[in-house]
């Protein structure tokens, strides 16, 4: 004869039959059992109120929560999210911080949890992780230590006119000091929009920029209109490596997040993109925190630079062993009954030659070291040249110029 299978649910229906049918008192009913007389006492209690389904297992989960979060903070973080909605839950609750001093956030982690709930948040695609810097800490050591600057993410506005963000930021306190549409990569727009800066912020120590117009060339020190005048101003340059945007991934980062929340969609004109930029530029600095700053703003961390801008400035200045010499018109450079092409960047500018070795010379433009010239060979070497890479792929070789007598 096989064994009954019971279980706890019958047993509990069996019990209060029992009881239902005056088999025994509740308290014998219980030593039968083999249960205390309190859960018999609940046993009945349950199915008097509920019946059968009384007796089933009941969720031993909390009713209650001494911490879930106010309805009220919820929809204080449900709000910030809609008004914000590219921010994640760290930077709302800085944010909210800054506005509600006196107020008990919870965990970055539980406003996440409202905000999902709320149907606020997309589950994100998982992609590679990338690995690589962002260019030298040690060289955003302060505020106007190094600039950054990009022409980046051009986009189409609405009635067909292309434009091209021109943005410059501080690397230290990721200030947004600069962000002007342009119709394109030009030396007179961006020197122009460069003044304006200059003038409100004062100098930097460096400028840090890519390879591209009009921030580089092909030519001696890679120069052009707009470096040059940068040197004369005394501001170093720091280029990144051709196809290696990480150097300057902190201005990168900045120009996905301007795009995404700037230009989808593009305004219709110039005029409204612009708007929408010094909008954007308004919240980003004295707004939205940063978390590589601990939660604080951008133009809480920065400082006005104590170098001011002087205007017009003059040739640079050499030291008294150094041989001087003016770049003509066509970029060409006269030295002792020779000439070489230098750049057309340095048209009428003033280099300075520094004999190293015998017959052998260094030419430099202000701090910059442009090329060496060997007396014997009458040749001119490029320093610098063969670091641009072009579009496709292939690199430029180090230009070695003949010197021809004049």
């Amino acid at each position: 004869m096989p064994w009954k299978v019971t279980c706890p649910m019958s047993e509990r229906l069996n019990f209060v039959n029992d009881w239902l049918t005056r088999r025994g008192s509740i308290s014998g009913l219980c030593e039968v059992y083999g249960i205390s007389r309190k859960t018999g006492c609940k046993w009945i209690r349950r199915f008097k109120a509920n019946g059968k389904s009384g007796l089933e297992d009941r969720s031993r989960a909390c009713r209650t929560h001494a911490n879930a979060t106010n309805a009220e903070i919820a929809a204080l973080v449900i709000a910030a999210r809609k008004a914000h909605p590219t921010w994640g839950p760290r930077k709302l609750r800085d944010w909210l911080g800054q506005r509600h001093s006196g107020l008990a956030l919870p965990a970055s982690s539980t406003m996440g949890d409202i905000l999902k709930r709320a149907g606020l948040v997309k589950p994100r695609r998982r992609g590679r992780a990338l690995h690589g810097g962002q260019g030298s800490t040690a060289d955003y050591a302060g505020p106007n230590s190094v600039w950054c600057i990009d022409y980046k993410g051009q986009f189409r506005l609405g009635n067909g006119q292309m434009c091209y963000p021109l943005t410059i930021t501080d690397g230290h306190s990721r200030m947004i000091l600069c962000c002007e549409g342009h119709s394109g990569p030009r030396d007179n727009e961006a020197r122009s929009a460069m003044e304006d800066v200059f003038k409100e912020y004062g100098l930097p120590k460096a400028i840090r920029s890519d390879n591209g117009t009009p921030f580089a060339s092909i030519g001696a020190g890679r120069l052009t209109a707009l470096s040059v005048w940068w040197l004369k101003l005394g501001i170093n340059l720091q280029r990144i490596t051709p196809g290696k945007p990480q150097e300057n991934g902190r201005h990168e980062r900045m120009h996905r997040t301007l795009k995404a929340e700037t230009a989808r969609p593009p305004a219709t004109n110039m005029s409204r993109q612009q708007r929408r930029f010094d909008r954007w530029v308004e919240e980003f600095n004295f707004e939205r925190p940063h978390d590589a700053l601990e939660g604080q703003t951008p133009a809480s961390a920065y400082e006005l630079s104590e170098r001011e801008y002087p205007g017009e400035v003059g040739d640079p200045a050499y030291p008294s062993h150094f041989e001087t010499r003016r770049v003509g018109n066509n970029g060409l450079l006269k030295f002792r009954g020779f000439k070489v092409y230098l750049s057309q960047a340095l048209n009428n500018e003033m280099v300075g030659l520094l004999e190293v070795e015998d017959g052998q010379w260094r030419v430099k433009f202000a701090g910059l070291e442009l090329a060496t010239y060997d007396e014997r060979s009458k040749e001119m070497k490029q320093i610098g040249g063969s670091a641009r890479a072009s579009s496709k792929g292939k690199k430029y070789k180090q230009r070695v110029s003949p010197m021809r007598p004049v």
